[in-house]
């Protein structure tokens, strides 16, 4: 069992308690983190209960979360755009002023538009996967599914809800003091993030290009006019150019060798043109009849030619006669010609002999047909060729005025050429040409989730649950109002505290009185060196002992101060004052025929009502027959009478006063005594009831000398409390030497 410190403690209502009033401004002034220390270990089971089980509701939660991965590309942004053709070109340093720029390509990246441009380029609109992967909108027309697709009707609506999607899962991360930007994307699919964070950046600089060929030079204005007024030169000479061509029937075609720009430097005519073709095809036409020629002459009377020998058809059909021959021989070793089996083979190898002979034939054909056709071709050609030089000669004649127009539409497509160059190279200098934004790093699929994080999760699991034990356990500080250690009697109640008795188990407590080395007995000898220190002349000589409420130990502290007081050479009298359920009688092993209610009733004998408690040194008187009204008898003076006389033959006089709450008895009875000795159960009773009780008292002028926590576990007591030490000193070294 635990014990208390035996230290006293001040009475207020008493002066001699001023003595020790520093020791209980010392216990009012307890530092705020011994105090969160001790709610602290008063609730540790909860505390601890809850942060496990947030724990264990951190993992349960972290296994059950759909595993998410991070993809993240790497981009450089720079202040001033990079031309590419300007090799003294100079990057101006970064400032705060560049921060406006900065922050603006930053909301450029998050914009609506963006994320809808990556959501039409990867075909996310119409795709059922991704939005069940991020969980389609409730609720919403355009994404009721016909034959398992989305509606063309809702096409605008999904492309807002996916840009929304894509926005939502992704960050922008700028890396401080560098142009360089890391754009993360979140998705359940490692592939799927690396798609999107690698397509953000690539539409990213994309429309960053596209703003800047908007924004052309008014240069491009101006040759604009230019372009329009040698275009039409241009056109009027190729007009002009065209209607001599058609009225002198000159028809020319590009030269087939150029510049190397794509530009024909010169034109031939398409006489020439033919002139050339058809000689080349006579030339091919001579050699085709010259190998048709060849392939017919070779041919023989079998029909056994080149052809014939590589052809497949011929091939197949001699192979399969070969296979027939070989079963009809077969057949012969057993059969005569006349078996039906043999016959029936003997037909079909007839059959494929016809049909090897049609075929040999059909190809003897077909070469005597390409010979004839090849031999007329090249006579044709032959009559063509001929008629073409004539009419080349002619064209040379009427060429001469047809070669001036033509220079006149060169030189004017020239200069038109000049201007549109210039028309491009400006706008590719206002745009493509001066990209500032590159791609320093692409995207790679992640090779494992990013979240969740298990570590992570449990120490916020565990961080929460801390912090809900902790505002839990204070919420319980601030509704519980058991007494649950010494320091709450004065802390809570306002009333000093003369000491604390352990609970006892397994003995009543006058065995326990009975054996001086016990704790009940250290607990109550410090209890008595307390009540030494309440008055001018030590224990007062007259007190009552009361509680709350009944079964508090206030009959058992009664009867240890009875008792400890008269192991201290003292004549000791104790007084069973609750005549509604007296129990001192029990422990003197004598009835209650006699005792406190016949002296208020008017006996004057007052030795013919006690009895002697040899046992453990004192008297006592027992609280006599149950009246009908107690209160009625401890209104009159006998009371004070009684007490007064037996102050004349005792040191001190202890009355075990019935409890205050419910009953007039226990004010009527401190109003006659000393002090009042007030017992507090440990983790027994309600700390707003032990008030009242105490108000009760106030209100007879009673004057309390403190309070005495019984039935104390220490085990259930807050941090800082060690009373076991206490109890166990002197014992445990009288056992050492017993032992």
């Amino acid at each position: 069992m635990d014990m208390m410190s035996t230290q006293p403690h001040g009475v207020a209502p008493i002066p001699a308690m001023a003595l020790v009033g520093p020791l209980d401004a010392g216990r009012q002034s307890t530092p705020i983190l011994r105090q969160y220390l001790r709610i602290a270990m008063r609730w540790r089971y909860l505390i601890i209960g809850i942060v496990l089980a947030s724990a264990l509701l951190g993992l349960i939660v972290t296994l059950l979360m759909t595993p998410k991965y991070t993809a993240t590309t790497t981009i450089e942004i720079s202040r001033e755009s990079d031309k590419v053709t300007d090799f003294q070109g100079v990057q101006r340093d970064a400032t705060v002023a560049d921060q406006e720029f900065y922050q603006t390509q930053y909301g450029l990246l998050q914009s609506r538009s963006l994320a809808e441009r990556i959501a039409l380029q990867l075909r996310l609109v119409d795709d059922p996967k991704f939005f069940a992967m991020f969980g389609e909108p409730r609720y919403d027309p355009a994404f009721d599914k016909i034959n398992g697709r989305y509606p063309a009707s809702g096409r605008p609506a999904r492309q807002r809800e996916a840009g929304m999607i894509l926005t939502k899962h992704f960050s922008v991360d700028p890396t401080r003091l560098s142009r360089l930007v890391s754009l993360h994307f979140v998705s359940p699919d490692a592939a799927f993030s690396a798609k999107v964070a690698n397509a953000w950046a690539e539409n990213f600089i994309q429309t960053n290009l596209e703003r800047k060929v908007q924004a052309t030079s008014y240069g491009r204005n101006l040759l604009q006019g230019q372009l329009s007024e040698y275009k039409q030169r241009l056109d009027e000479s190729q007009r002009q150019l065209v209607t001599y061509a058609s009225a002198q029937q000159i028809i020319n075609l590009p030269a087939q060798g150029g510049s190397g720009d794509g530009k024909s430097t010169s034109e031939r005519s398409i006489v020439a043109d033919d002139l050339a073709t058809l000689n080349t095809a006579l030339s091919q036409a001579t050699v085709d009849r010259v190998q048709a020629q060849a392939r017919y002459q070779q041919v023989g009377r079998s029909g056994a030619s080149t052809e014939a020998l590589r052809n497949q058809a011929i091939n197949n059909l001699r192979q399969h006669r070969a296979e027939l021959a070989a079963e009809y021989q077969q057949l012969m070793v057993k059969f005569e010609p006349g078996y039906p089996a043999a016959k029936a083979i003997q037909s079909q190898i007839d059959q494929l002999d016809r049909s090897i002979s049609r075929e040999e034939s059909r190809i003897t054909g077909s070469l005597e047909a390409d010979y004839r056709e090849a031999l007329q071709r090249e006579q044709q050609l032959q009559v063509k060729v001929g008629q073409l030089k004539s009419g080349y000669l002619d064209l040379r004649r009427r060429s001469i005025q047809y070669n001036i127009y033509q220079q006149e539409v060169d030189t004017n497509r020239a200069l038109y050429d000049g201007l549109l160059q210039r028309f491009k190279e400006i706008g590719v200098a206002g745009g493509v040409g001066v990209n500032n934004i590159s791609i320093v790093d692409p995207a790679d699929a992640p090779q494992k989730p990013s979240s969740p994080i298990l570590l992570l999760n449990l120490a916020i699991a565990i961080f929460g649950g801390l912090v809900a034990a902790t505002v839990l356990a204070l919420a319980l500080e601030q509704i519980d109002e058991a007494i649950a250690d010494p320091a709450e009697v004065e802390r809570s109640l306002g009333l000093p505290l003369l000491g604390s008795v352990p609970r006892v188990e397994g003995q009543t407590p006058k065995e326990a009185l009975k054996d001086r080395k016990s704790d009940l007995v250290e607990a109550y000898l410090a209890v008595q060196t307390t009540l030494a220190f309440t008055t001018e002349h030590g224990v007062p000589r007259s007190f009552m002992v009361t509680s709350t409420r009944p079964t508090e130990g206030k009959s058992t502290t009664a009867l240890a101060l009875a008792t400890t007081l008269a192991r201290g050479q003292r004549k000791v009298i104790l007084i069973d004052g609750d005549m509604r359920s007296p129990s001192v009688h029990q422990l003197g092993g004598v009835d209650h025929n006699k005792g406190l209610s016949n002296f208020l009733t008017g006996q004057d004998n007052i030795a013919a009502l006690t009895f002697d408690m040899d046992e453990l040194g004192f008297t006592a008187m027992s609280s006599g027959p149950i009246p009908p009204n107690a209160a009625e008898l401890l209104t009159g003076k006998r009371l004070a009478l009684l007490i007064e006389r037996l102050l004349e033959t005792f040191d001190h006089v202890v009355i075990d006063a019935p409890p205050v709450m419910g009953l007039a008895d226990a004010p009527l009875i401190a109003s006659r005594v000393e002090g009042v000795i007030f017992v507090v159960e440990s983790h027994g009773i309600r700390a707003t009831l032990v008030k009242t009780a105490l108000s009760r008292l106030a209100s007879a002028h009673a004057r309390v000398i403190g309070g005495v926590l019984t039935k104390f576990d220490a085990r259930k007591a807050h941090y800082g409390y060690g009373y076991e030490y206490g109890y166990r000193y002197g014992r445990d070294k009288f056992d050492e030497q017993v032992a």
